[in-house]
């Protein structure tokens, strides 16, 4: 059943200015709404999706089957009224009733076109922004003396891309590293420094040398070697027990502010920090606070009395806890530990002390932590006793938690001497492949690249490899990390969406040269037509990913995209398209697509390089 376009009273209400308030799929839906009360039937939730064959259409809505057994009526009747009804719109160019009750939609090749023009007029490309809220996120978590590892990888690639995306919907982000730079590690460091540096000037015995400020200069040791010391310090107080009282007693006298052994903290602090933030850089990951566990530790001790005075933490064989299970519980939670016997704070005491001071401080409508998934039962612990505490409620806590990063083995990744691989050896790996892909390319005819740029572009390629191969991965998932697999231009890969967008660049270039400017959107071919569709997804995309914290739903999307546009480019030519009018209107379509991926591509915090 095929009914004509025309124009209809349930399109009144929606203009095409409606692209910078609504996205797509909003406005489809709400016209689906109401030509179901002008129908008269029940205006239930009901959602247009794509059709999964070109030949019934562009969109589906099943409507018929949700409404019948309601009704008391046959799907197919109640889809002929519907279809009907949506059949007067302009929207649709042919509505269509198939099977036992579908109605298949093919939108108006005018309409389209309006809405893809509105779309490359308007500034977010029809993201639609939402009632400004405060999101705190909490990801990297490096610690002091320690490389950043593979470990960090995920936490600062998936923290950084929902930063922007968020941003992207019109929320405001406050992001915070949140260092550890507390505890007993700092202990075993301070007691290992002692006996490889007694020379320094804070082990002095007069009080005003050992409190002099020191610097890397004055430490004698860079981060190449301090990285070496924790884990001998690590393994001499796991095999002697007297040298893990020698870091508790340090431990104590640190937090205690001794000067001495303050002023060594602070120049660890600080040069961990200056190589850590080279890692921030290289992978383009932003931070507006870089506070840490030592930054709340003035607020633990009332934190705690207040907690004991108002009965909602106890004494348990001379430690602290917070009970913190609940009636309906699948599985045992057991209670949260805030001191130890001995008085000890734990990591659950400061991420208690510091959601209390964020709250105070920031008042963010949501905090969310971009941390390994293993951690979920930490955080399901501390987030209750939040609660219980009244610092906030439940749902402004968010643990986005994420799987691991896996060898071609599918085991958590190591090094192949079984240790920890470093953040920046993997980021090396992946710029070694791309240049040698480079290099490859070069030797195969397409131009010899100049030493400078190429080592440009096998960075940009190399990371946009790993971060592309890490978003694309459904964020609960593991993945495998292989470099000789991400960096190739081929296939559902980094490189082959940021290739999409710089050969769009390029052919805008050349028309630039010409003389040729983009027109007015006139969609014709069935490739145009996917290709405008699929741009006008974006909205949805960003939206969606925004509120599952899921950048891999528009990792999926970039992907796509670009497949569709090559697929537009091989179909469509645009500099040598037939006449001038087609020409403008098909290199409009083609900086849509640029600006869309370019767009999805920093989203990703990937960018685009000038050639490839």
């Amino acid at each position: 059943m095929s009914h004509a376009t025309g124009r209809s009273p349930v399109t009144d209400h929606f203009e095409l200015a409606s692209v910078t308030r609504v996205s797509l799929n909003v406005y489809l839906d709400a016209l689906v709404a109401r030509a179901l009360a002008a129908c008269s039937f029940p205006a239930d939730p009901v959602r247009i999706v794509r059709t999964g064959r070109p030949e019934w259409g562009d969109l589906q809505c099943n409507a018929a089957f949700l409404l019948a057994k309601r009704l008391n009526r046959r799907p197919a009747e109640i889809a002929a009224e519907l279809a009907a009804k949506l059949g007067e719109s302009r929207v649709f160019e042919k509505v269509e009733v198939a099977g036992a009750g579908f109605i298949n939609l093919t939108l108006s090749a005018r309409w389209l076109s309006n809405w893809a023009q509105a779309q490359l007029a308007s500034p977010e490309l029809g993201v639609v922004q939402r009632a400004p809220a405060r999101v705190m996120l909490d990801y990297g978590g490096p610690n002091v003396a320690k490389p950043l590892h593979v470990g960090h990888l995920r936490s600062l690639v998936i923290g950084e891309s929902l930063r922007r995306i968020l941003q992207a919907v019109g929320e405001q982000t406050l992001t915070d590293a949140h260092l550890g730079d507390w505890g007993l590690q700092m202990g075993m460091l301070i007691a290992e420094i002692r006996r490889e540096y007694p020379q320094l000037s804070c082990f002095s015995s007069d009080p005003a040398a050992a409190a002099t400020p020191l610097d890397e200069c004055a430490l004698g040791f860079g981060m190449d070697i301090l990285q070496k010391l924790y884990p001998r310090a690590a393994a001499a107080c796991k095999e002697d027990a007297a040298r893990m009282k020698e870091a508790r007693d340090l431990t104590a006298a640190l937090q205690a502010h001794e000067p001495a052994f303050i002023a060594l903290w602070r120049a660890l602090r600080a040069m961990s920090l200056k190589s850590q933030q080279c890692d921030f850089a290289a992978l383009d990951t932003h931070f507006d606070l870089l506070l840490g566990e030592s930054d709340v530790q003035c607020e633990i001790a009332p934190m705690l009395d207040d907690l004991r005075r108002r009965g909602l933490c106890v004494e348990s064989d001379g430690a602290l806890v917070v009970d913190v299970a609940e009636i309906g519980d699948r599985q045992p939670v057991p209670p949260l530990l805030l001191a130890k016997s001995d008085g000890a704070a734990l990591y659950a005491t400061t991420d208690l002390a510091t959601i209390l001071t964020r709250v105070r401080e920031h008042a963010p409508d949501r905090v969310i932590y971009v941390v390994d998934q293993r951690q979920s039962l930490h955080f399901e612990q501390v987030f209750r006793a939040a609660v219980l505490a009244g610092y906030c409620e439940r749902r402004q806590l968010i643990h986005a938690g994420f799987g691991t990063v896996n060898g071609v083995d599918g085991k958590p990744f190591k090094t192949r001497q079984g240790g920890v691989a470093r953040l920046s050896d993997l980021l090396g790996d992946a710029i070694d492949k791309a240049r040698e892909r480079l290099s490859e390319l070069s030797d195969d005819g397409h131009g010899r690249i100049p030493a400078p740029e190429l080592e440009r572009l096998a960075r940009s390629i190399g990371i946009a490899a790993v971060k592309f191969a890490d978003l694309s991965s459904y964020r609960m998932s593991g993945y495998v990390f292989d470099p000789e697999r991400m960096v190739s231009f081929e296939g559902r890969t980094g490189p082959y969406v940021q290739y999409a967008c710089v050969r769009i660049r390029s052919m805008t270039r050349r028309a630039e040269a010409l003389g040729l400017k983009a027109g007015t959107v006139r969609v014709g071919a069935s490739t145009e037509r996917n290709l405008a569709l699929e741009c006008a997804r974006f909205a949805d995309v960003v939206a969606s990913a925004a509120d599952s914290l899921a950048p891999n739903e528009l990792a999926e999307y970039a992907f796509q995209l670009a497949q569709t546009f090559n697929r537009f480019y091989l179909d469509c030519p645009v500099l040598a398209a037939q006449d001038h009018v087609e020409q403008c209107s098909r290199l409009a379509l083609s900086s849509l697509t640029e600006r869309v991926l370019g767009k999805c591509l920093y989203l990703l915090g990937i960018e685009v390089p000038d050639r490839m």
